[in-house]
C-alpha cells in the first residue's frame, strides 16, 4: 500500500506518482481542485485523479485514464473520507484502522470521469455527492470531410503521445500492447513516427502480440500489419495457455463482473504477466483502449438498450454512460469507459507497468466528439462501422505518410484465442462472476 496521507477527515491513499500531468505539479493540480474550480481543472492537461479537501469539502476529479473510489466511515469524532484506486485498498485500510465491520464493496463509491464530486463531511447522515462538469467538449463541429477529421483526429493522438514519449525516462523501452488492430496499429505507428521525430532511438519499441496456446488471429494479423509496412522486427509474441486465464483471478484484480471486460482484463493480465516474466524490469507501456468508444464502434445490435440514434444523440455515451442525472447511473461503479477502463487500468498496475493510452486523453475526446456522426452515417449502421476505419488510416496517411493496413474488427479476447469456445473464460456464467466477486469479501 502506498503512504497514507492523512488530513482530518481525509484519507488519500492515491498514488501521485502515477498521474501524468503535462503542464502543471500534482500539487497545483490538486489545489485547483480543491478550490472547485471546473475551467482550470479543464486546463490541466494529462491524465490524474486527484482530491483535496477545503473545509467540511473534499472535492474530487479524474480523467478516464485513472480511477477513483471512495468510502466514508464512521468514528465518534466525525466521519472519515477515503479515496484509493481499488476498493480492496479502502478495504485493508479501514481494517487497519479496526473499521472493517462497516465495510461492504457496495458501499464504495467511484468517481465518475469529467466530473468534480464534492462530498461535504458533515456528519450523520452525510448529504449525497453533487456533480459539476469540468469537460463538455462540444458536439459535431467538424466538416463532413473524413480526409480532415481523420488528419484532425490523428494529430491529436500524435501530440498526446509525443507529450508522453518526452515526459517518461530517456532510457526506458516501451511496449505497445499490439493486435494488428485499427487502435493499437495506430498507437504504433504513431510513437515510432514520434520517437523518428524526437530523435529517439526506435530500439526501445516493441509491439507485444498475445497468443493462446500458440493459437490466435492477432499474431496472424500481426505480423501481417508490420511486415506490409517493413516494420517485422518490432514485434515480439506472448504466449499464454487456455489455462492460465484464469476468470476469477481477473475478477479480483478488476474488482467487476462485466462479462466482456472480465474476458478483456484476463488476457490483458496474461500479456502483461509474461512480458514482466521476460523482462522482469519493464515499466512503459502505450495501448488503444478507448478508441472504439471515441469512433463509436461497437455492435449496436449485440445490446438490447441501444439503438443508433441513443448512440449517435447522446454526448459520450461510450465514454460515460447514460450520465450521472440518469436512473440507470450506479453510484458503486460510473458508466461506459469511465468504469471499463479498469480492463486495462488494474491488470497493468498490478503487475507494476505505468500504462498510457492516448484515445483516453481529453484533447483526442473532445476531437471524436466534434465529428458530425449523424451528417456523415445518416443513421445506418454499416456507414457507422466503416467510419473508425477510413478516418484512422487517413489520418495516419496525413500525418506520417504510411498506408496503414485496415483488418475488421475483432475484439482483443477473440483475437488472442484459436478455440474461444473451449475456455472457461468465455462459458462462465455472468451470475457465477458476480458471484466471484462478493465472494472477496464474505
Amino acid at each position: 500500500m502506498h503512504p497514507t496521507h492523512t488530513v482530518s477527515r481525509l484519507v488519500d491513499l492515491l498514488d501521485p506518482r502515477a498521474n501524468i500531468l503535462f503542464n502543471t505539479t500534482a500539487e497545483q493540480a490538486r489545489a485547483l481542485v480543491g478550490r472547485g474550480d471546473t475551467a482550470a481543472i479543464r486546463g490541466i492537461d494529462g491524465q490524474f485523479a486527484l482530491v483535496a479537501r477545503d473545509g467540511d469539502a473534499a472535492r474530487m476529479a479524474r480523467t478516464i485514464g485513472r480511477l477513483m473510489r471512495y468510502f466514508i466511515a464512521k468514528r465518534n469524532s466525525g466521519p472519515v473520507l477515503v479515496v484509493a484506486d481499488r476498493i480492496d485498498a479502502i478495504h485493508r485500510w479501514l481494517q487497519n484502522e479496526a473499521l472493517a465491520d462497516q465495510f461492504h464493496p457496495s458501499y464504495t463509491r467511484m468517481v465518475p470521469a469529467h466530473h468534480l464530486v464534492e462530498i461535504r463531511l458533515l456528519g450523520c447522515p452525510d448529504p449525497n455527492p453533487t456533480y459539476l462538469r469540468f469537460f463538455d467538449p462540444p458536439r459535431g463541429t467538424l466538416p463532413p470531410d473524413v480526409d480532415e477529421i481523420g488528419d484532425i483526429y490523428v494529430r491529436a493522438l500524435y501530440d498526446e503521445i509525443r507529450k508522453w514519449l518526452q515526459f517518461i525516462p530517456g532510457h526506458e523501452p516501451i511496449g505497445v500492447c499490439f493486435s494488428g488492430g485499427i487502435d493499437s496499429g495506430a498507437v504504433f505507428l504513431l510513437t515510432y513516427h514520434a520517437m523518428l521525430n524526437l530523435g529517439m532511438n526506435p530500439a526501445r519499441l516493441k509491439a507485444f502480440v498475445l497468443t493462446v496456446d500458440g493459437a490466435g488471429h492477432d499474431a496472424e494479423q500481426a505480423r501481417d500489419f508490420l511486415q506490409r509496412l517493413g516494420l517485422g522486427l518490432f514485434l515480439e509474441e506472448i504466449n499464454t495457455t487456455a489455462a492460465d486465464l484464469d476468470p476469477t483471478r481477473a475478477v479480483r484484480v478488476l474488482e467487476d463482473y462485466k462479462p466482456l471486460d472480465v474476458q478483456s482484463g484476463a488476457m490483458l493480465l496474461a500479456l502483461c504477466r509474461g512480458i514482466r516474466d521476460r523482462y522482469p524490469e519493464w515499466r512503459f507501456l502505450l495501448d488503444g483502449d478507448g478508441g472504439d468508444e471515441n469512433l463509436k464502434d461497437y455492435p449496436i445490435e449485440e445490446n438490447p438498450e441501444l439503438t443508433i440514434r441513443s448512440v449517435l444523440n447522446n454526448s459520450m455515451l461510450y465514454q460515460e454512460g447514460w450520465g450521472v442525472d440518469s436512473i440507470k447511473h450506479s453510484l458503486t461503479y460510473s458508466g461506459g469507459h469511465s468504469r471499463a477502463y479498469a480492463r486495462t487500468y488494474a491488470p497493468t498496475a498490478t503487475l507494476s507497468f505505468s500504462a498510457f493510452s492516448p484515445y483516453t486523453s481529453p484533447a483526442v475526446i473532445a476531437v471524436a466528439e466534434g465529428i458530425p456522426f449523424i451528417e456523415l452515417t445518416d443513421w445506418r449502421h454499416d456507414r457507422l462501422y466503416a467510419l473508425k476505419g477510413q478516418i484512422v488510416a487517413r489520418g495516419i496517411r496525413a500525418v506520417t505518410g504510411l498506408d496503414m493496413p485496415v483488418f475488421p474488427k475483432r475484439r482483443f479476447q477473440h483475437g488472442a484465442v484459436g478455440r474461444p469456445a473451449n475456455s472457461r473464460l468465455f462459458t462462465t456464467p455472468p451470475g457465477e462472476l458476480r458471484k466471484s466477486f462478493h465472494a472477496l469479501y464474505q
